[in-house]
């Protein structure tokens, strides 16, 4: 293990990671995106001047966009000892006050043209930009207890009262470890992150990146691009567009790291022949429990298993339901009445809701104990649809469920009971103003009743199959 530009050094904080390119490498490109390269040491300097600005806030909330602007934000909060509230394209009004008023940050930070958006949902506060807030002079900035939150998200369900989840630096700190034993990310690799950055897959990619030294591409990836990529960070939905759009194969890519949904077999097939030199790799987690299974097209995967658990962490099954202890998992969420987080692991131990099942390290999932739909990156509570569509005059019975699909893996659908004609128009746009964009069913059908189980239960695979029948 080396301190120079080689190796890095296990449990090493991220602000170090990067600094020490920025030492060893400067002239080293870091960032790419549609606007030009920027060096390690450009990025290093930026990140100083916002960590000065930020250095004694609790929390600092970033929108991000893809853009090297946004990286530096996040950096520099990360320097400065000031938890990143990670912000999302797709809050409502109403949740992106409740986001703001559990994190209390002191700002937002967010790119010129988000600041109208932000002001339409409601926000009132400061509100600057990345190169506005970083035009102060740096200043030395003193170390920070690993222990010290990092990030504080919202976990991938964005209906309903987001859940703030809080992450340590330590937690992402180890986080990284593993993943430099995993994957073969180095500083002569050049990533594509063609995702935004307010998902905490891509966010969590582009780091992970720069804490290798490697050149990070946040452009869409596209033939003849020029790009020429090693390594792809991507969710199953976004593969299927990167397969859709490449055309012929890209041979550049050894490495493609997904996580997020389910990702059926053929869709790994089509991006593999479209990358035929790329070594696929589909890895299980949860913004609670960071990364905990591998499933890699160069391993004999048990057919149907999820992935191998990764070193430094514990799975247990009770009830059917998947236990994970590790020191990646996250401190708890936040709440409004107390500034710690709360209802995080028990004696280290904690689960997220998923069924499964471990055969000599090998984890395989076999749902959920809710009824939580997986669309693409993002989760959809059916419930949160449900009390949208009672909401509306008229409505009377509602009930969502996930459709397969495709490209997102699922989407909601719904079916309801009116006691009168239904408006169409009138309801869409009363789903437009209640729901975020994710969680707007694709369907819904108008019925005399919703089918029930002998007890009297909503039965979810017949109003599935009612929607099907009613849409035809």
């Amino acid at each position: 293990m080396t301190t120079g530009t080689g190796t890095t050094v296990i449990g090493e904080p991220i602000d170090a990671r990067i600094g020490r390119w920025a030492r060893n490498r400067p002239d080293a490109v870091a960032v790419v995106d549609a606007a030009g390269s920027t060096t390690y040491r450009e990025l290093w300097e930026a990140s100083g001047r916002l960590a000065a600005r930020w250095v004694g806030h609790r929390r600092t909330a970033v929108l991000p966009s893809s853009d090297v602007g946004s990286v530096a934000a996040v950096v520099g909060a990360i320097r400065a000892g000031s938890s990143v509230l990670l912000l999302h394209r797709h809050l409502t009004a109403d949740r992106l006050a409740s986001v703001l008023s559990v994190g209390g940050p002191r700002e937002v930070v967010a790119a010129r043209r988000l600041h109208a958006r932000l002001r339409r949902l409601g926000y009132a506060g400061p509100l600057v930009t990345p190169s506005d807030a970083a035009r102060g002079r740096g200043v030395t900035l003193s170390s920070v207890d690993e222990s010290a939150e990092l990030l504080a998200g919202l976990t991938s369900g964005t209906s309903g009262r987001p859940k703030v989840f809080v992450r340590s630096r330590s937690s992402w700190s180890r986080t990284l470890d593993r993943s430099d034993e995993e994957f073969t990310i180095d500083a002569e690799s050049r990533v594509a992150t063609p995702g935004v950055l307010d998902h905490t897959h891509f966010l969590y990619g582009v780091v992970h990146a720069l804490g290798r030294g490697a050149a990070v591409d946040l452009r869409p990836l596209s033939p003849g691009g020029g790009a020429d990529p090693t390594h792809l960070y991507t969710v199953p939905t976004l593969a299927v567009d990167v397969v859709a759009g490449l055309g012929g194969p890209l041979r550049s890519v050894r490495e493609v790291l997904s996580s997020g949904a389910f990702w059926p077999e053929p869709a790994r097939a089509s991006l593999a022949a479209r990358l035929p030199g790329a070594r696929i790799v589909h890895f299980y987690g949860a913004s609670e429990l960071s990364l905990v299974s591998i499933a890699a097209s160069d391993e004999a995967v048990p057919v149907g298993s999820s992935g191998r658990v990764v070193s430094g962490v514990d799975v247990r099954v009770a009830d059917g339901v998947v236990h994970v202890r590790s020191d990646m998992v996250f401190d708890g969420y936040l709440t409004d009445d107390s500034s710690l987080p709360v209802g995080g692991p028990v004696g280290g131990w904690f689960d997220v809701g998923d069924r499964g099942r471990v055969e000599d390290g090998w984890l395989f999932l076999s749902g959920r104990v809710s009824d939580t739909i997986s669309r693409g990156a993002l989760k959809v509570e059916p419930a949160d649809v449900e009390r949208a569509l009672l909401s509306h005059a008229g409505v009377v019975e509602a009930a969502c469920v996930g459709a397969p699909h495709p490209r997102m893996g699922a989407v909601p659908v719904a079916a309801i009971v009116a006691d009168g004609p239904v408006d169409r128009a009138a309801l869409w746009r009363h789903l437009r103003e209640s729901l975020d964009v994710p969680s707007r069913p694709t369907r819904v059908v108008v019925t005399d009743a919703l089918p029930r189980t002998p007890r009297g239960k909503l039965d979810r695979p017949a109003v599935l199959a009612l929607i099907d029948r009613l849409s035809e």
